[in-house]
């Protein structure tokens, strides 16, 4: 799907379903609100999404027919658990996503949680209320225009 003003590209690690299920609700509606298409990949946890962004970035590097994001989106939840698997995770998804942003000019819409527990998870989840899926989109639009102003995308 294209439409007049470019294609974000949303990545979801999907671990905890109905969690990231309303990420996705609140970023599709922030993107559809302001006229951007998007295109919706999921993945099975927070470590895969970084290695999604750099295929997808790969993609457009080359020039294949997937096509050209203009910016990218990711959503996840990491909850705490008994180990520090957590700490792993958490670290893995946002150095990760931190790494390519800056490493390839991205734009880049962080809404991957990481929380004590799913109650809070959930809260942040709501897209009619703390909407971090809807705050990671729009973070992503601006970063867009940012990049746009520096004549860069």
């Amino acid at each position: 799907m294209t439409s007049a003003r470019g294609r974000v590209l949303i990545v979801e690690g999907r671990f905890y379903e109905e969690i990231g299920q309303e990420l996705y609700r609140g970023a599709a509606a922030a993107l559809d609100a302001e006229g951007w298409a998007h295109h919706h990949i999921v993945v099975p946890g927070a470590m895969e999404i970084p290695g999604v962004v750099r295929l997808a970035v790969r993609s457009m590097e080359v020039g294949a027919p997937y096509g050209y994001f203009a910016g990218f989106v990711t959503l996840g939840c990491v909850v705490r658990g008994e180990t520090d698997h957590y700490d792993h995770v958490c670290r893995c998804a946002i150095d990760g996503m931190m790494d390519l942003t800056l490493k390839y000019s991205l734009a880049h819409g962080c809404g991957i949680l990481t929380v004590e527990n799913r109650a809070q998870a959930q809260v942040r989840a709501d897209a009619s209320g703390k909407d971090f899926g809807g705050r990671a989109a729009r973070a992503c639009l601006r970063m867009i225009e940012i990049k746009q102003n520096f004549k860069l995308g």
